[in-house]
Formats: C-alpha cells, structure tokens, sequence
C-alpha cells in the first residue's frame, strides 16, 4: 500500500507540474548562435516537467541521419554508455555509467519526484561503474570484439590518453592506469592524481577530462551541486568549475569559472582553443536559458549562478555578486534552450567533404522542462578561423518517436581514426557510427 500510494502521489503531482508549466513562445532556432533571443523569465512555484519516456529501440530502428549521411550501430547490447574515447590504434573506450548514490540531492517530495522522473527517462538505475573496450578487427565499421577494460570505477566519465598513462574521471576523482597499445584490459589498480568534488549531494556529477597539447596539464569540469545555488554558495566549492591540474605533481588551481555544468571538452583544430559546451540554469521558462558552446579562456568568469549571458541577472540567487556579473564573459554560441547539449567534438580527417572540416559536432541529450521538447539529436555547427560561421545544421535525429517517447538519447560524440563520427546513445544501449553515405557503402 505504501509503494502504491507513493508512486499514484508522485504521477499526481508530476502531472499537476506538466500542467501549470509554461510553453516555448519563441521559435527553437532563435535559442540558438551568436545572438540568442532572451525573453524575459517565466516564474513559477511549479516548475515545467515534459520528460520523454525512455523505450529503447524496437529491432530494425534506427535514427535517421541527414541526407548525404549514413548511421549503423557500431555497437549494440551496452549498459547506460555514455561517453567515448578514441585510442589510436583505432579502438573505442565506452564509459558504460550512470549518477552515484546522492542521498542529500534534493530531498524530500520534490527529491522523490525528480527521482521518479529520472527513471522514466532512463537514468538514476545504478551505475554499471566500468568501461568497455569496442574493437573493429574486421575494419567493418562495426565492433566485432567487446572487452571489460576497466571495472569497478566510481561513476567514470571522462577519458584521456598521454603516453602510456590513462587518465579516467571518476566522479569523485582523477585516476591514472597504464596502458600499453593493443591491452584489452587494465588489471592493475588506478594511481589517484587529485580529489575531485562529489559529496552527498553531488548535483552534477559527471567530470570530463583532456590534456594539454603539450601533456603537462589535465583539465577536468566540475558542474554545479545546484540548479541556481539553492544549496547555498558554500556548496559549490570548486564546481561550476573547469579545473587545471598538473599531471606530475597533482596540484590543482581553477582554470575558467561560471559554468554550470560544462562537459564534451576538446581542441578547436585551426585555433588550438579550448571548447566546452554548457548546460545553462532550468526552471525559468521554456524559453531560457539557451545552453552554449565556448571557447574557455583563463581566468574567465561566465557568469552562473548569479546571471547569464553576460549581465542578465538571475534574480533567484541571493546574495548577488554585481562585481561578478561586470565580468561575467558571454558565451560564443547558444545551443537551444535546454537542449541538454552534453557531447561536443570537432570534425577531423578527410572522411567528410570539406564543408564539415574543423566544424562542431554536438550531443543533445534532449530537455526535461521544456515544452515542446528540445534536443534528443546530434547536430553540426559550421567553423571558420577557429569561430563557428553559420547556423547548426541536423546531423542525426529521430531520437523520439511519434508519440514523443525516447528510443536513445544522444551524449557522447567522438571522431574514430578513420573520420567517422561516433555517437553514444545511453537510453538505446548503442554505439552509432555515421559516415558519408558513399563512405558507408564502400567500407
């Protein structure tokens, strides 16, 4: 009785938020590049909840790629993957993963339903804490061998290869493995390089990591432990943080600051800059705030929690820092409001014609507060010089259904040695490879 009237009470009240949530006024397109369209705030004691059920994928689907292109499954049968990385002998590392026990994050009825919805959307089951090593042997395009690379990690997310040292981002701190060319394992236990802050309430808690080009740093992002501060300043000692961590000593300073929750860090090929993208604050309407991608220049701030995009103070957080604001930084280019835009890679090798070259893929995870839904697809944004020079054009979609249930969720992207691009798709259990479609044809 108590479970049934637990779970009736939860779908009575995430029904009452759908219900008195708002709906987007502007058009998708106008949340996203250099100049988003800012509306001012929605306000409201209930929050909007438009969460898209997770289903998986019935045989014989696919996501649909954009004309000229090609997707097949690199790799199918996985547990929760979501982020990638590419070892240059050409094998693939999955992160098969999910959020750690976090008992202090919003607690009570509130906690219990954004639990309950997390569920439903195919997170929040247990963390599968390994990765997972994906070989081509064949050169097919399709992952004939699966390996347990690694095993009983602590929410592992992000990934980096310097050398013969693995670098692996639990959720709670920076491990180092050794690895030689070719292992499909580790036995040996993980060297920690430095703490990286988790806790009981743990908000976001995925960390990604890269090195330097020249291999002397690490950079590892922290998201905040709150939507807008509501646990307190005190709490986000060193989140909503990129962290710069030197790889023979461990010691560790704040590179950039202000971004809620970045992640899908990489090197821009022309500029040699460092780019993130960005989920931005929820639960100010369906139009706001547009998640970003940016170039992260030290010692920047870029605004959260205390506004957004520049001076656009966020009213909710209390007390304000007008300093803070004077120097928030603006974001390069918006992604959408609340696309959850968590994967982002830039276009490498010859695979693609010329006008994918140093241009962005990004993995949009797909919103939970938004109305109609955003996201749930993997899009390309043109560059030129370093800087991205047009609007973001559909590379994958067909994530949801007719009915608006999600068949995958895109997170991780990836470029394989070969050019493809490589898509995690946590919710579908899968691994997508895309290529030209004559490309796919021949191989």
């Amino acid at each position: 009785m108590v479970s049934y009237v637990t779970t009736a009470g939860v779908l009575g009240f995430t029904l009452l938020l759908v219900a008195c949530g708002d709906e987007a006024t502007l058009p998708a397109a106008q949340g996203y590049g250099e100049h988003p369209v800012l509306p001012n705030p929605v306000t409201s004691l209930l929050p909007t909840i438009n969460v898209a059920k997770a289903v998986g994928w019935a045989a014989g689907e696919q996501p649909s790629p954009a004309a000229g292109l090609a997707v097949q499954a690199f790799a199918t049968g996985l547990q929760h993957p979501r982020w990638l990385a590419v070892l240059p002998n050409g094998d693939v590392l999955v992160a098969e993963t999910d959020a750690p026990e976090k008992p202090d994050d919003s607690k009570g009825f509130r906690g219990l339903v954004q639990k309950w919805i997390m569920k439903g959307a195919g997170s929040g089951l247990g963390s599968p804490n390994r990765i997972t090593l994906l070989r081509d042997s064949n050169g097919t395009g399709v992952a004939d061998q699966k390996f347990t690379f690694l095993s009983g990690l602590n929410s592992p997310f992000g990934m980096t290869l310097v050398g013969h040292d693995l670098y692996v981002a639990d959720t709670d701190a920076l491990l180092r493995f050794p690895y030689n060319s070719g292992e499909t394992s580790i036995k040996e236990a993980g060297v920690k390089i430095a703490d990286l802050p988790a806790g009981s309430i743990n908000h976001h808690w995925t960390k990604d990591v890269i090195a330097s080009e020249d291999g002397k740093t690490l950079y590892v992002t922290v998201g905040s432990n709150s939507n807008a501060a509501e646990n307190g300043l005190e709490a986000e000692r060193l989140r909503a943080d990129i962290l710069a961590i030197e790889r023979d000593s461990g010691k560790m300073r704040v590179f950039a600051s202000g971004l809620r929750n970045a992640s899908g860090l990489s090197w821009q090929p022309d500029s040699h800059a460092l780019w993130v993208v960005v989920n931005e604050r929820d639960e100010i309407g369906s139009d706001l705030v547009p998640d970003y991608m940016t170039s992260v220049k030290e010692g920047a701030f870029y605004g959260w929690p205390f506004s957004y995009y520049e001076n656009h103070v966020d009213t909710r957080v209390k007390p304000q820092s007008a300093e803070l604001v004077a120097k928030a930084v603006v974001p390069d280019y918006a992604l959408g409001a609340h696309t959850a835009s968590l994967g982002l890679t830039f276009a490498t090798g010859e695979l693609f014609d010329a006008s994918f070259k140093g241009g962005a893929f990004v993995g949009q995870h797909g919103s939970w507060n938004r109305v109609p839904r955003s996201g749930y697809k993997v899009i390309f944004v043109p560059f030129t010089k370093g800087k991205p020079s047009g609007p973001p054009r559909d590379v994958l979609t067909g994530f949801l259904n007719e009915r608006g249930e999600a068949r995958g969720r895109p997170v991780g992207v990836r470029v394989d040695t070969k050019g493809a691009l490589l898509v995690a798709d946590d919710v579908g259990g899968t691994v997508w490879r895309v290529t030209p479609a004559t490309s796919l044809a021949t191989e």
